[in-house]
């Protein structure tokens, strides 16, 4: 049981935008995270028009999905980001976000995802996680 970090060399430095090439793990329980977007208990939308607030929060509901399954964020060995038109000069607000969640030895393997819309108009980004907890 447990977790090897994977980042070869040969591929561009993925930590310094905060996540791994791939990670394998093995444990005892997995948890597939419905996507997390900015919105609170009661719907309503964190932040606004912002992307790095509602990234923010996203990685916080995330964050509580993964504790109320047992689990914490180390334990997150996969994410998929979907963000509403995504450029590159979006990604300081996203890769803030991967620094500040995941443990310097326990980052996940991301993928971004640039998409048109998301299921409610004001969301900006939308995050899906896998976590195996040991």
């Amino acid at each position: 049981m447990g977790k090897e970090y994977v980042n070869p060399s040969s591929l561009f430095r993925s930590l310094d935008h905060g996540f791994l090439q791939a990670v394998v793990a093995s444990g005892r329980r997995t948890i597939y995270l419905s996507g997390q977007t900015a919105w609170d208990a009661e719907k309503r939308l964190i932040a606004g028009q912002d992307l790095d607030g509602q990234t923010m929060m996203a990685f916080r509901n995330v964050r509580a999905v993964v504790e109320a399954a047992g689990g914490t964020m180390a334990d997150v060995v996969s994410l998929r980001l979907y963000i509403v038109d995504y450029k590159p000069e979006k990604a300081g607000a996203i890769s803030r976000a991967l620094r500040e969640f995941f443990p310097d030895d326990a980052k996940p393997a991301t993928t971004w995802l640039g998409v048109v819309s998301l299921a409610n108009p004001e969301f900006l980004i939308e995050v899906e996680a896998t976590a195996v907890l040991e």
